[in-house]
């Protein structure tokens, strides 16, 4: 079984591996010369010409077009951050721009097709709302970086982000699990900062020496030059070299969705900003109209699930009491069923009660003496379930288990379950299979 595992797992990494398989072409040099440059952190949109391109041929995403330009807007994926998409256009034609990368210090521009006239101006164009949704994101890493090392301790270092037009990601260096009330003061914080309206101070091409003198946090695993650029929103100032908002205020809103461990010492919080916040209040508040209109519209919301959960807990009660003297009464009935097999007194037979009834019925037996073996078949919403106990004399004479019973017989029902010695359950798939696993049941005791 093992070699076969490990056959199927080497199998599973060829596939990959063939499925990410990229074929490029040479380089089409249309410009000589590295005249390349990034205009994007001042402007969204370009008068650009095209310096250089190849074809590329991956099994996953089919044939594509990695074009260069001489004074691009579009970001590159790095830091974190995503890369820009948009449009390339001139005057007979428009070219889609799918993604922005960057290899040996060049930016490339992935599109489906190319230009007809390659050798033309264009206009290249970042989607403005993808690019204001990744900087409202990338600039609220920042201030949540601040956030968890004043909250948390100054422990807390980055180990890896993502930064995407529709949410973040950012992990960090922490010893335990962070509280729910962290986590409201770690939002607190941000959304403080949004609220001061704090500037974007940028400072580019300073020496990294100096940056680090003057208080820049280098971030864990990026690569610097001996040039970098340095962004300060208020006291949070970091080395980067992704594209943000000129004031927090752009930001709107910062709102917490997830906090949890990836690895061993590594917390990972996602979280939205911007549009993505407006969404999840409208979804919210729809959810919340939702929910009272069920309630018929009552006028204090939370009061009237507290009292439907109050309510729910009596009847459950009642309902637990019920089944129970139900179990009581049917004592009776199944004790006069019971068949005496090898010395055991043995029964097998479908109960129309649930799981919790046929634990009780069963025990309700086990008090009419020893050498008891008994399988219930219930079924509740389509979901079968077997429930065996066994008197543990026989268990102790006979070396009978329980959870061997369920284990064995689940598997009419396309389950399986486990339990004590003397008394076991297993939950299953397929009620069609009950007949037979009880037809069985008698196997363990002949």
């Amino acid at each position: 079984m093992k070699k076969i595992l490990i056959r199927q797992c080497l199998l599973e990494k060829t596939r990959s591996r063939a499925a990410s398989e990229v074929s490029t072409d040479d380089w089409t040099i249309l410009v000589e010369g590295n005249t390349e440059s990034f205009v994007g952190y001042d402007q969204l949109e370009n008068e650009v010409r095209i310096t250089r391109y190849r074809r590329i041929d991956s099994k996953k995403d089919g044939v594509l077009f990695q074009i260069v330009l001489n004074a691009t807007p579009f970001y590159p994926e790095g830091g974190g951050q995503v890369g820009d998409r948009g449009i390339l256009t001139s005057a007979n034609e428009t070219i889609e721009i799918t993604d922005t990368k960057k290899e040996n210090n060049l930016i490339l521009h992935f599109a489906k097709q190319l230009p007809e006239n390659l050798n033309g101006s264009f206009i290249a164009k970042v989607n403005s709302e993808t690019r204001a949704h990744s900087q409202s994101n990338h600039t609220a890493t920042h201030l949540l970086h601040q956030a968890l090392r004043s909250i948390l301790g100054t422990h807390v270092e980055q180990k890896g982000s993502l930064v995407s037009p529709n949410y973040l990601r950012f992990d960090f260096s922490h010893f335990a699990k962070v509280t729910d009330e962290e986590l409201k003061q770690v939002e607190t914080f941000v959304n403080a900062k949004i609220q001061e309206h704090l500037p974007l101070v940028e400072r580019r091409n300073i020496p990294m020496q100096q940056a680090i003198d003057e208080g820049a946090m280098a971030l864990f695993g990026e690569k610097y030059g001996d040039s970098v650029r340095a962004i300060r929103f208020g006291e949070s100032i970091e080395l980067c070299g992704g594209t943000h908002v000129k004031n927090t205020a752009e930001i709107w809103h910062f709102k917490i969705l997830s906090e949890g461990a990836v690895a061993a010492g590594i917390r990972r919080i996602e979280a939205i900003t911007n549009d993505a916040v407006k969404n999840y209040f409208n979804q919210q508040e729809k959810t919340l109209g939702e929910i009272k209109e069920t309630l018929e519209n009552p006028q204090d919301a939370v009061k009237a699930v507290n009292s439907l959960q109050d309510e729910n807990t009596k009847l459950k009660k009642q309902i637990e009491q019920l089944l129970k003297e139900k179990a009581k009464n049917m004592k009776g009935e199944f004790a006069s069923q019971l068949q005496e097999i090898n010395g055991v007194k043995f029964l097998a037979t479908e109960v129309d009660l649930d799981a919790t009834g046929a634990k009780d019925l069963a025990y309700e037996l086990g008090t009419l003496g020893d050498n008891l073996f008994i399988v219930f078949a219930t079924s509740t919403d389509e979901k079968p379930m077997l429930t065996c106990y066994i008197s543990k004399e026989i268990v102790a004479s006979k070396g009978l288990n329980a959870g061997t019973v369920v284990r064995e017989l689940g598997k009419f029902i396309q389950g399986g379950g486990g339990g004590q010695p003397f008394f076991a359950t297993a939950g299953g798939k397929d009620v069609d299979g009950i007949p037979e696993a009880l037809e069985k049941a008698i196997d363990f005791v002949k």
